[in-house]
């Protein structure tokens, strides 16, 4: 019984038995109409005494209250009742003459028994239906039994599930590294489990992500010196153009392994968030992207303020904007306000990535086109660099084919109100 499944089927089994048991019971209680023989027995047995009593002595009968008539009641005589009333009577005394009259007064219904002396014993008779308001009864029981059942159900629906809550909210902190913080390893057995596989998992992946980030930077830090002697010797090279392809290779090797290290450091790094003005760094970026020669235009730069780090943000900016400026032969740069986001958009007018290789661009030396990496600069990891400094700071990036040719490059932060920057400075 202490699996989640047989808890919710135990607790809705027994909530269903209890609201139709109660619902039963109040709909035959208030519904149900008396069976006439049943009642008229006690009602006959209280009658007969009565005729004794008004036989034996008239006069105190009468000061008693007792109704003593001529003619028996009248209104309509009801031969069911009457014929109930009578073997109520014979069983309970002697046989007498007895009528059951349906009246308009407030009485009701009325018994006429007959005496010894001819004269009649004319008594009210309870009324055999259901109670007055016997339906208002009902619904409002029901409803009273809906009500009860709604607040108990939520109550013990918020109990069990409270450690689903927990698991939700600490997979919602998953972290770029695809880690998230420790789970709480208490419950039903189902969630002590997943708590348990889902705790393995994180520790496996951290360990492996620690990994993966030692061996590319010591692979990195280890090539500089066999590089570096390559390089001295391929100095002395008397062939010149042989000796300039030994250092073109040699000046990619290096490129590949400081930019392995330095993805490496931005998967580790740490840095806290502070709040910055967008529009500001993404014109200040392009000021010093143009002063180095790349083809890049500011237009629209709307006044936006999120949190991040300036440095590390500008890094992932000059990434994006060399790529465009590079692959698309210029690029063009705007900062937008959509809705509670605030948006870099990168446009160019290159030919673009073939839309089935369109999700593999954030990959570590990814290149659309292999052949060109003798004609076009870099490593392969500027995107995945900008990717993993984005993220860190609640960001997301986007890239897509223009229908009009070329690229666009969206990275989409969370807006923070304009004053927070007045504030933290």
């Amino acid at each position: 019984m202490n699996t989640l499944r047989n808890r919710i089927a135990g607790f809705f089994i027994l909530a269903i038995v209890a609201v139709v048991a109660l619902a039963t019971l109040a709909a035959s209680t208030a519904l149900r109409k008396p069976v006439p023989g049943r009642m008229m027995e006690p009602i006959a047995a209280q009658i007969e005494v009565l005729a004794r009593i008004a036989s034996r002595n008239r006069d105190e009968a009468l000061a008693a209250g007792l109704d003593i008539r001529k003619q028996p009641a009248e209104g309509t005589i009801e031969p069911g009742l009457s014929g109930f009333l009578a073997k109520a009577l014979a069983g309970s005394g002697e046989a007498r003459d007895a009528r059951v009259t349906k009246t308009e007064d407030p009485q009701g219904t009325t018994a006429s028994v007959r005496l010894e002396d001819s004269s009649w014993l004319v008594t009210p008779l309870p009324d055999p239906g259901p109670p007055p308001r016997g339906w208002q009864v009902f619904l409002t029981w029901i409803v009273l039994i809906a009500i009860g059942s709604a607040v108990v159900s939520i109550y013990a629906a918020t109990r069990m599930t409270r450690p689903l809550r927990l698991i939700e909210s600490a997979a919602a902190t998953i972290g770029p590294d695809g880690t998230l913080s420790p789970l709480p390893e208490e419950g039903p057995a189902e969630l002590k489990a997943t708590a348990e596989a889902l705790n393995r998992l994180s520790t496996r992946l951290r360990a492996a992500m620690e990994s993966r980030m030692r061996l590319v930077a010591a692979a990195g830090h280890d090539l500089r010196t066999p590089m570096t002697r390559m390089r001295l010797r391929a100095e002395f090279i008397e062939d010149e153009e042989e000796r300039a392809k030994w250092l073109s290779d040699l000046e990619e090797l290096d490129m590949i392994a400081d930019s392995a290290i330095r993805l490496v450091r931005e998967e580790s790094a740490e840095e806290s968030a502070e709040p910055i003005a967008l529009d500001r760094l993404v014109r200040e970026t392009v000021e010093e992207l143009c002063d180095l020669g790349h083809s890049i235009t500011a237009t629209t730069l709307a006044p936006s303020v999120i949190a991040a780090q300036p440095m590390a943000l500008k890094r992932a900016l000059c990434n994006l904007l060399i790529n465009a400026a590079t692959h698309g032969g210029g690029a063009e740069v705007a900062v937008r306000r959509e809705g509670a986001d605030s948006l870099v958009v990168i446009t160019d007018e290159g030919p673009g990535i073939p839309q089935a290789q369109i999700g593999q661009v954030f990959e570590p030396f990814f290149r659309v086109d292999p052949a060109r990496r003798k004609s076009v600069p870099g490593a392969g990891l500027g995107l995945a660099i900008a990717r993993e400094i984005v993220e860190r700071f609640g960001g997301r990036i986007e890239i897509a084919n223009r229908s009009t040719g070329g690229l666009i490059q969206i990275a989409r932060f969370k807006s923070l109100p304009e004053n927070t920057l007045d504030s933290a400075s």
